[in-house]
């Protein structure tokens, strides 16, 4: 199973019970007929990964720019 699923906060929801709603059919299971709700799932799991990375990347852009600030005033104090 996808290591997101054990997050606190459950961002797809919806497509985990429909995973699991069809996963309790064991020979669809094992046929293929789970694969659009997997395939739901895959996709949402990568767009919230998407946006969290963006948010991250965004955060550590604006912590390297007040770093390179505050370097910048204790050079010009010298």
């Amino acid at each position: 199973m996808h290591p997101q699923l054990s997050d606190k906060r459950i961002v797809c929801r919806e497509f985990i019970q429909a995973l699991d709603a069809c996963h309790v059919n064991n020979w669809a299971r094992l046929t293929g007929g789970c694969n659009q709700e997997k395939d739901s799932l895959n996709k949402c799991l990568r767009k919230e990964r998407v946006e969290r990375s963006t948010r991250n990347r965004t955060q550590a852009k604006e912590k390297r720019l007040k770093t390179e600030q505050v370097w910048k005033e204790l050079h010009q104090d010298d």
